[in-house]
């Protein structure tokens, strides 16, 4: 794939290249709300897959269409910084990337498991207080790419059932993917937000059913899922962006 990236962006009104600001962002809120609720109803299984493969495609077809594909450019791999500050590929990519496996997923049907289309990126966190063995400081979470902030999830609580915990929804318009955030401690962003590659977006945590057991080293739960033409999801594996991306070095507040 080639890697692309807007330029010069400071509003993604302004990187869209779009003529009406006001009635663009006014849709741009009103996606990233239909968004957001496509994910609590598959969540809530309150919406059949078929129903939800349909408003899925429609919400992100017309989200789409609000970028100018022409403000991208291609880029080496300064496009990405990796998204745990102060840590290497080489450290912290669990099972040196065996651990992503496509294979069964399906984001419509919250009954199907056992796949796992993402990279579990990990901290020294030995006591998991989720907090930096070496700098007794939390871990920022960073963009990899720059994106729109479609929706978040804050509100997570350790007795929850929810295995995703406080996580985040990012839309990468010039790769035409998104990128999820998952197990979160503090969410920093919000949905209409443009974030550009390296901000910090959250605090490493350890939300989330699974990530909060024992058993689980803290870690970070990134996945990609890059659009068809209809605006449907598909796994793909960041394994090779993750080694190029460019380090932000220091770990915890600045």
């Amino acid at each position: 794939m080639t890697f692309k990236r807007i330029a010069g962006v400071v509003l993604v009104i302004c990187a869209a290249g779009l003529t009406n600001q006001s009635e663009s962002s006014d849709k741009i809120a009103e996606y990233c709300r239909t968004f957001h609720q496509i994910q609590m109803d598959i969540r809530d299984n309150v919406i059949s897959p078929d129903s939800a493969r349909a408003a899925f495609g429609a919400v992100m077809r017309n989200l789409r269409a609000e970028f100018r594909r022409d403000t991208c450019r291609s880029i080496d791999s300064s496009y990405f910084v990796y998204p745990v500050k102060g840590y290497t590929a080489r450290e912290s990519i669990g099972s040196r990337g065996r651990g992503y496996r496509a294979n069964g997923f399906d984001l419509f049907d919250s009954s199907v498991s056992g796949s796992h289309p993402a990279h579990d990126l990990f901290v020294r966190d030995k006591d998991q207080d989720v907090l930096d063995d070496r700098t007794w400081q939390p871990v920022d979470v960073l963009a990899f790419t720059s994106g729109l902030v479609l929706a978040t999830e804050t509100s997570w609580k350790y007795d929850s059932e929810y295995r995703g915990g406080n996580w985040i929804w990012i839309y990468d318009p010039c790769l035409d993917g998104l990128f999820y955030y998952a197990h979160n401690n503090i969410v920093e962003v919000q949905p209409g937000q443009w974030v550009n590659a390296g901000d910090k977006i959250s605090e490493m945590g350890r939300s989330g059913y699974n990530a909060y057991q024992k058993r689980s080293p803290t870690h970070l739960h990134l996945m990609f899922l890059q659009l068809d033409v209809d605006g449907l999801p598909m796994p793909a594996n960041t394994y090779e962006w993750l080694k190029a991306a460019t380090v932000k070095e220091g770990s915890g507040v600045e």
